[in-house]
């Protein structure tokens, strides 16, 4: 089956997806990203009516709880979904319970799949995933210095974390430590489910990030483990298989951050497309000047060359295939994407864009984040190299196909 085939398989499904977007996400939107009180109990009531309308962590099989199809729809579902970035909460989809219930789902025993992904894919619950650490470079996870030692059938941790993102409120944390720092430098660490009640854990602080630190799900935190008690059960998949679980996790995360990534390129053309049409300046509309009829072509002709690389990705992907080029090659050419197109509706927008009576602001800050996390820009672009040129030492070519 084509890419290009695709469309009309889930149009029905994204339709009632946009539908709900215009019925209950866009009219709310200004009140949803307050995050008080009253945000958070609005968010619970449109979780429920995206719960009652089946369209529930559209990320995941039903076998795991979800309504998912796959990573193909999850794109093309995602082209509405992520529009505002305060969706992804309401279809109970968000970072980083999304990846952690991918992880869960995959490689967690019965018991831990009920006591942490049943209450997570529920919406019982949030989590938090804790890998990047302060003293060390977040892009080597080989470099990692957070320690868990076995004492009988417990593990004893000690890590300090940053940039735990959603630990703020989170029930739980699937947390990488070293296990085995004799082993070789990819089998050292393991995947271990720390409930955040226990003894000896703490969440220090809030990060602020570019003048915003957030509550809940948004924020992206710093959190110390001291002696930290848990189960040898809570060991997520094999013990030193840390690295390949990471990996597992962070390939789909990736994709699933263009696929949302998508959403926000094309609502921000349609705010530089229509604004530049009404607004007049120098004896004529903003759209008749050449600098910003080339905005629109350039961000057009990017804005679709990442929606085709992000579904051929997403289809090699539902076909087994790790797609570790492909989804490199669009982590980093979406985010800078992301960034300009914003960018350009922004500046077409003047000082209206700066302000927060259009999402256009936020929707920029955050774009900035894109070129860093979950790899940044460079390493994957070091990945996309190294392999192609592999290919070629082996004595064969890289495909285009």
């Amino acid at each position: 089956m084509t890419v290009a085939a695709i469309p009309e398989l889930f149009a029905e499904r994204r339709e009632r997806v946009r539908a709900f977007m215009d019925e209950h996400v866009y009219p709310n939107e200004q009140a949803l990203i307050r995050e008080d009180d009253a945000a958070e109990r609005l968010i619970e009531e449109l979780r429920q009516e995206a719960k009652a309308a089946g369209l529930w962590a559209p990320h995941l099989p039903p076998e795991a709880g979800g309504s998912g199809n796959g990573f193909l729809e999850y794109a093309y579902l995602n082209e509405e979904i992520g529009r505002s970035f305060i969706a992804q909460l309401i279809f109970g989809c968000q970072a980083p319970d999304a990846g952690n219930g991918e992880i869960l789902h995959l490689y967690g025993t019965d018991e831990q799949k009920e006591r942490f992904l049943r209450p997570l894919v529920e919406g019982a619950t949030r989590s938090f995933f804790g890998m990047t650490e302060p003293e060390v470079a977040g892009s080597d996870p080989t470099l990692l210095r957070g320690r868990a030692v076995r004492d009988g059938d417990e593990w004893v941790v000690n890590a300090h974390k940053w940039f735990s993102s959603g630990a703020d409120g989170a029930g739980f944390g699937v947390v990488m430590v070293v296990t085995d720092p004799d082993a070789a430098p990819h089998e050292r660490a393991s995947m271990i489910l720390v409930p955040t009640d226990t003894p000896g854990y703490e969440l220090v602080r809030r990060i602020p990030v570019m003048g915003h630190e957030g509550r809940g799900w948004g924020t992206h935190c710093e959190t110390r483990f001291t002696d930290v008690r848990v189960p040898v059960e809570n060991t997520l998949g094999p013990v030193g298989a840390g690295f390949k679980i990471a990996q597992k996790r962070l390939g789909p995360g990736r994709i699933h951050h263009v696929m949302r990534w998508l959403g926000q390129m094309q609502r921000a053309f349609e705010m530089l497309c229509r604004y530049s049409l009404e607004r007049k300046a120098f004896g004529g509309t903003l759209s008749e000047k050449q600098t910003v009829q080339n905005w629109i072509a350039d961000s057009a002709a990017e804005i679709q060359a990442c929606r085709l690389m992000t579904l051929q990705a997403a289809h090699r992907l539902d076909e087994g295939d790790e797609a570790r080029v492909e989804v490199s090659l669009i982590k980093f050419y979406a985010a800078r994407v992301l960034h300009d197109v914003i960018d350009r509706a922004l500046q077409v927008h003047g000082g209206l864009g700066m302000t927060d009576d259009t999402p256009l602001a936020v929707m920029y800050r955050m774009a900035r984040g894109a070129r860093i996390y979950d790899g940044a820009d460079e390493v994957h672009k070091m990945v996309v190299a190294r392999r192609i040129l592999r290919d070629f030492e082996d004595g064969g070519v890289w495909r285009f196909t």
